[in-house]
């Protein structure tokens, strides 16, 4: 499967996790808000499910006519407007936890997930496998957030990289690969 591409029909979002779209950040808002609507979802409830074809949709054209870097800062917004579990307290917890608030915001079928592959706390690396329809950069943002929020406060330097020696939904795979270091 590629990116924006659902692996069950009837999978839903919840409406938290999709108001991320409207807002991630406050540029261009009026423009996503209008790109969700032309795709059916109209004024996101916190407490209504939202077809996720229709979700992936928006991210597909936002893809196309606004660009990566906005899927990246859409990303980094789901840890602000997404349920977490609330017992998160470092980072290996938390990059666990992004499959957890994942599993806690979708339903209805397949939807892949967010799996933990390594953890070093010694060289500061870990490594995180995504299996979901969801846009590269989007899971990229993501797990950035989490590293920002939860790396320990020595780490001054960090980064989330696709790791390209692996298949990627860029190239039609199922999942993409991250290296992770702080």
């Amino acid at each position: 499967m590629a990116q924006f591409v659902p692996f069950a029909p009837n999978v839903e979002v919840n409406g938290q996790t999709a108001r991320s779209i409207i807002d991630a950040i406050p540029m261009g808002r009026d423009y996503r808000i209008a790109i969700l609507e032309r795709h059916g979802i109209i004024n996101p409830q916190d407490n209504q499910w939202y077809p996720q074809d229709k979700w992936l949709d928006a991210f597909k054209e936002i893809h196309d006519t606004i660009g990566q870097s906005t899927l990246f800062n859409i990303g980094k917004a789901i840890p602000e407007n997404a349920q977490f579990p609330p017992q998160i307290d470092n980072l290996e917890k938390a990059l666990q936890a992004i499959d957890v608030a994942y599993k806690m915001n979708h339903r209805g079928g397949e939807i892949g997930y967010y799996k933990l592959i390594s953890f070093d706390k010694e060289k500061k690396t870990a490594v995180m496998e995504c299996k979901n329809p969801y846009p590269s950069e989007f899971d990229r943002g993501i797990i950035m957030a989490m590293l920002r929020k939860f790396k320990p406060l020595e780490s001054i330097r960090y980064e989330v990289s696709l790791d390209t020696s692996k298949p990627t939904r860029l190239n039609n795979a199922d999942s993409c690969t991250y290296l992770i270091t702080w």
